[in-house]
């Protein structure tokens, strides 16, 4: 019972925090502040045998934050989601460690090195050497150091919960925070593309990812900590409106990657659930479909119809648009084509978007972190793919009890797919599927012996 009430009231303050930050956006850097501040002191304060559980903490938090505080300005700096991400797995290195046997994560950082060198030579000579390059591989970096850590970390499913919950409480904050912006979207909605204003006043693409892993997270509590009716209604609700919010910014990408995601947990977590349990899910199944059925009919009323000609691939009159990916397919090909060019070493890092601006005028940056890879790095960035899709394979030999593992893999290739490594989150998300999560030891309760009259 304390616990529902402590996640009701961890509800109930991000909802209102957001809406404090709208009001006044200069909270946010305080809000920014006061939550470094606060893991680097849990971090640094607890027993060593909670040092990983509070790292991951820290960084759940922050990963679930990066695109509000990018929305508010709260942030130090652009890529302070990444950076943190990186600091504090580097923190917990030092108290906890790191397995034997995540070398190729270590081979696989060492890896990404040549194509700085690459680009030395390759990027023009506009071009700004050191933010380009930190921008393209600060994800990969981020990734790498984030997988090194968790490799077989032991946590406990009462921890991963925890962890999931500490990276949903910001996404709530940051819906409260796009509903005050635009509490009319009929207003600044007038065709079928992704809309910034709608998205609360940032990049669509972004938001739609943080409020699709919103969706995600909040799908698995439904699932698997609502014990009670009013906590699955409580759960349904904040899953409907963080959903209405995600697909009205006319962003695709995040919500069809939650959806996918959603139901690979559901399989696998139905799959090693009890007879009992199962029964329950069917009825929470049922509940969840109903919310996403009823928010799917609002958001199509509320834009006017304009949500269904989007997922329909129709512009805003009913005409069938020319390319389904809105013209990402054509950045996938230029980077195949870079890679059969320069097989060997690829063409340095941050050297397809600089083609780009050369050819084109303008840099679009690459969706697609496989087609980037394999462009950027040549045959190390084949290895590099190969690294990232069959190591994780072992840890799931070995830790067949974790029902998280294809949907955290899942949720990392279809988010690097439309919207390649812009944020921690799918760098931090990859890296969980590789920790060594444990059913909690139930105790032992042994009857006294009475002693033995003489």
């Amino acid at each position: 019972m304390k616990t529902n009430i402590t996640y009701i009231s961890a509800v109930g303050f991000h909802l209102i925090l957001g809406i404090l930050i709208y009001l006044n956006e200069s909270i946010a850097k305080a809000y920014f502040f006061i939550a470094v501040f606060y893991f680097l002191y849990r971090i640094i304060t607890v027993a060593d045998n909670k040092k990983t559980y509070e790292v991951l903490k820290a960084c759940a938090y922050f990963v679930g934050a990066e695109v509000f505080f990018r929305t508010t300005g709260g942030a130090i700096s652009y890529e302070a989601g990444k950076y943190l991400v990186i600091v504090f797995v580097l923190i917990g290195m030092f108290y906890s460690g790191l397995s034997g046997k995540g070398y190729p994560y270590f081979i696989y950082l060492m890896f990404l090195i040549p194509s700085i060198f690459v680009a030395s030579t390759t990027l023009s000579f506009d071009a700004n050497f050191r933010t380009n390059i930190a921008f393209v591989l600060s994800g990969p970096v981020c990734l790498g150091l984030a997988a090194l850590f968790c490799y077989d970390k032991r946590i406990s499913h009462k921890q991963m919960s925890q962890i999931l919950l500490f990276m949903l409480l910001p996404i709530i904050a940051h819906t409260a925070y796009v509903y005050l912006y635009t509490p009319n979207l009929k207003e600044v909605l007038s065709s079928t593309a992704s809309n910034r204003a709608a998205s609360g006043g940032w990049g669509a693409n972004q938001v739609s990812a943080a409020l699709g892993l919103g969706m995600f997270l909040i799908a698995i509590r439904l699932f698997t900590k609502s014990p009670s009716l009013p906590l699955k209604l409580l759960n349904v609700g904040v899953l409907g409106l963080i959903t209405f919010r995600a697909i009205t910014t006319m962003s695709r990408g995040g919500v069809i990657a939650a959806i996918m995601t959603i139901i690979v947990f559901l399989f696998y977590y139905y799959r090693q659930s009890r007879s009992k349990k199962r029964n329950e899910l069917i009825a929470i199944f049922g509940l969840f479909c109903i919310s996403l059925v009823m928010t799917w009919f609002v958001s199509v009323n509320q834009t006017g119809g304009l949500v269904g000609l989007r997922y329909e691939n129709k512009d805003h009159l009913g005409r069938e648009k020319e390319s389904l990916t809105t013209g990402r397919e054509q950045l996938f090909k230029s980077e195949l084509e870079g890679f059969i060019e320069s097989p060997f070493f690829g063409i340095g890092s941050s050297r397809a978007k600089d083609q780009r601006i050369e050819e084109e005028g303008q840099g679009v940056t690459s969706h697609s972190e496989f087609s980037r890879t394999l462009a950027e790095h040549g045959l190390l960035g084949v290895m590099i793919l190969l690294i990232l899709i069959f190591k994780p394979l072992e840890v799931r030999s070995r830790n067949k009890g974790n029902y998280y593992f294809y949907a955290f893999l899942a949720f990392w290739f279809l988010t690097i797919n439309h919207m390649s490594m812009r944020l921690a989150m799918p760098a931090f998300i990859y890296a969980l599927a590789l920790l060594n999560v444990t059913h909690e030891k139930r105790p032992l309760h042994r009857k006294q012996l009475k002693a033995t009259e003489r």
